[in-house]
């Protein structure tokens, strides 16, 4: 084992945290795990790994559910597509791998939603197949050991990272490495303010030594994100709502809103004069996904409406049963009048 590894290794052994699926070797289970924390955090993470473990104890069972089932138990994690991705690879193992996960990096990089850091965990965390994890952790963590001013989301800076994170990996149990390495920097080597005096690596840190920490990493792009308006309409009538079902390539596909128009901008008037019986609208709320600023208002009716093929009737106690996006599932928890 090389230093690198034998110092994460050892500081690992000691101060990691006990999370459910860190002793686990089943690969269903650490793919469900990864799966989920692609986008979330551990502590949000935790509860909805246990639900679907519990709910879903097997590839099969997880296969034999209809989407809809799974998107509304993924309700509140956003990023919908990976529960997406999740039961359509699910169905595929069911259907041509005899139920059987996969078993190398090779194969499992096919499953739909996974990507080379996501099939790297597994295969090594569940086979111990030496594969180096690089994540936005190991990213800053090894740009900062090394002192590297390649923008890490560059072609150039992916391809550089992950050639220094395969020679750092030992022989001995790569699995056990990669948890260490992103462990540290999920910890440790922090984007702001890292724990540097707590650090394993610090004596020979270059940046740590330059004093060049908070310059580390570098970025290449700077996310801009689009704006959106959306106008909800609630037609609350007889104890009965419309709803719809998201179908267009966009965010959220697949799930249930109620009637939405969306305006061009934030000033735009839109013409809500053909809907009768209007009670009260919302105040503007903002949601913010990774490329996109949702601003939303909320238009409430006792009344009903005809409207596209998307749209149905349902009684309003049934709305828990349909996976809706998180900005509507929240404003309805506020709402007292509903």
């Amino acid at each position: 084992m090389n230093n690198f590894s034998r110092l994460i290794v050892n500081w690992y052994r000691l101060n990691k945290r006990s999370l459910p699926w860190r002793e686990e070797l089943n690969p269903y289970y650490i793919w469900l795990s990864e799966i989920i924390l692609q986008q979330t955090k551990v502590d949000q993470g935790i509860p909805y790994y246990f639900k679907f473990v519990q709910k879903y104890p097997t590839i099969i069972k997880l296969a034999n559910v209809e989407e809809k089932e799974v998107l509304n138990d993924w309700q509140g994690l956003g990023y919908y597509s990976r529960a997406r991705n999740l039961h359509y690879s699910a169905k595929h193992i069911r259907d041509k791998l005899n139920g059987e996960f996969p078993k190398n990096y090779n194969e499992i990089l096919k499953l739909k939603g996974v990507g080379k850091y996501t099939a790297a965990a597994i295969s090594s965390f569940a086979f111990n197949e030496k594969k180096a994890v690089v994540d936005g952790n190991v990213y800053r963590l090894l740009s900062r050991y090394f002192d590297i001013s390649t923008p890490i989301d560059s072609s150039s800076g992916i391809k550089e990272f992950q050639e220094i994170a395969d020679s750092l990996i030992n022989n001995e149990n790569p699995g056990e490495h990669n948890q260490a390495i992103m462990e540290i920097g999920a910890l440790i080597c922090i984007p702001k303010k890292p724990k540097c005096t707590y650090c394993p690596l610090a004596e020979k840190c270059i940046s740590f030594i330059k004093g060049n920490i908070q310059n580390r990493p570098i970025k290449k792009t700077r996310l801009k994100r689009k704006k959106r308006f959306f106008h909800y309409l609630i037609f609350n009538h007889n104890e009965e709502l419309i709803v719809e079902k998201r179908t267009k390539k966009d965010i959220w596909k697949n799930m249930y809103q109620f009637p939405l128009i969306e305006a061009k901008n934030i000033d735009e008037k839109i013409d809500l004069n053909m809907f009768k019986n209007k009670l009260f609208e919302s105040s503007i709320r903002k949601h913010i996904l990774s490329h996109q600023i949702i601003y939303v208002k909320f238009h409430h009716f006792n009344s009903t409406y005809n409207f596209n093929k998307n749209c149905f009737k349902i009684k309003k106690s049934e709305i828990g049963n349909y996976p809706i996006p998180r900005i509507i599932d929240k404003y309805l928890e506020e709402q007292t009048l509903f």
